[in-house]
């Protein structure tokens, strides 16, 4: 098919799946996967997703992570408290862990395990606070926690991801690298905000005295493909170069513009394609003859999430009955977990099989999580 042809029904089937989930109550994100899936060679085959549509892909990865930094409060991660950092950690490294030995148990390769794990910790609470408004239950202690943790995951599902990119091109997967590695993270981002904040702010001002059309907003973008760059360079992921300089753009005089005009250009083309795409490389017959490990990964996906961040609650002095209800708000996988499995595949680590499976664990915790948070709360 016609590239120009191909970006047309993926655009048009993003929207129109989109809808479709919006409307059952689900992410748009998760119909437009849905979508890609049956356009995709697994089905209809209507989207090839060739070099030229990855390569709109992978900008549209970028720019969420971009999205997900501009739109983070440094206010509010600096004052997230003990209580919601606990329970990020332990909701984070449970999962990790259940994902990491039942792929190894399963007989996949280290490294792929190693992914398999990174997938399972990413939170994406946009769903849970669609519930939570709809329950009234948002502006409550355990929404505040739900929220607050999911700040706090954010971040370490990149750096996570961040640690297994730079480890699957090293080569290796000792304790000193990951040491090393944590500390060129730290290193990277310390000096970024040291030095990248104030300059940046100078560079939006100055860009300003450009009388042209949206020199704000290029130059914005600019910064992040920079960003991206250097992060590349130093061995870390792309995506967490991205994330940084939209925290440090955020910190702007034009952060509120910057972030309309981000997200107009975003999801109005490159996200779409990303998440279509995501859709078009799930093969969706190795999910169906996957059976018993895509079943128990997903489970164990979603215990992961209340076992971790119910202890952590119940280690911070929640009562057990709010414990269940912030491990169940945490159970959806969205954006980072969808990012960190087509980065995973990208890299070559894991491949359509794997990656397939990632999907359906996605998707799955996905469409339990609005039932199950209501039941949770039910039982007040």
């Amino acid at each position: 098919m016609d590239i120009f042809l191909e970006l047309a029904t993926i655009l048009i089937a993003a929207k129109g799946f989109g809808y479709l989930s919006s409307r059952f109550g689900l992410p748009a994100a998760l119909g437009q996967i849905v979508g890609g899936i049956i356009l995709g060679p697994s089905l209809l085959n209507l989207v090839t997703y060739g070099e030229g549509v990855r390569l709109l892909a992978d900008l549209g990865v970028i720019m969420l992570l971009f999205l997900a930094g501009l739109e983070t409060d440094i206010e509010e991660f600096k004052n997230v408290g003990f209580p919601s950092f606990v329970i990020a950690l332990l909701g984070v490294l449970v999962p990790f862990l259940f994902g990491y030995f039942i792929a190894i148990e399963w007989g996949y390769p280290q490294m792929q395990a190693l992914f398999l794990g990174g997938v399972m910790t990413a939170t994406s609470v946009s769903l849970t606070a669609n519930v939570l408004i709809e329950l009234k239950k948002l502006r409550t202690r355990v929404g505040a926690a739900i929220l607050a943790a999911a700040v706090v995951d954010d971040v370490l599902g990149i750096m996570i991801l961040t640690i297994l990119v730079a480890m699957n091109t090293k080569g290796s997967v000792y304790v000193e690298d990951i040491v090393i590695l944590v500390g060129e993270i730290v290193v990277f981002f310390a000096v970024s905000m040291l030095i990248g904040s104030r300059a940046i702010k100078e560079i939006l001002r100055g860009s300003h005295k450009i009388n042209l059309p949206e020199t704000v907003t290029t130059i914005a973008l600019a910064i992040m493909l920079i960003f991206a760059y250097l992060a590349e360079h130093f061995q870390i992921a792309a995506i967490t170069g991205a994330y940084l300089a939209g925290i440090l753009v955020a910190g702007s005089e034009d952060a509120k513009k910057i972030i309309d005009k981000i997200i107009t250009i975003g999801y109005s083309f490159f996200i779409p394609i990303f998440l279509v795409g995501v859709g078009a490389e799930t093969d969706a017959h190795v999910v169906i003859t996957a059976g018993g490990f895509a079943f128990i990964y997903s489970f164990l996906a979603i215990i992961g999430k209340i076992i971790g961040c119910g202890a952590g609650a119940l280690i911070s002095k929640f009562k057990v009955k709010e414990a269940l209800q912030i491990g169940v708000g945490m159970i959806p996988r969205m954006e980072v977990g969808l990012i960190m499995a087509n980065i995973g595949l990208a890299e070559g680590v894991l491949d359509r099989g794997a990656f397939s499976i990632s999907i359906a664990m996605v998707m799955i915790t996905t469409l339990v999580t609005p039932p199950l948070l209501k039941w949770a709360f039910a039982r007040e």
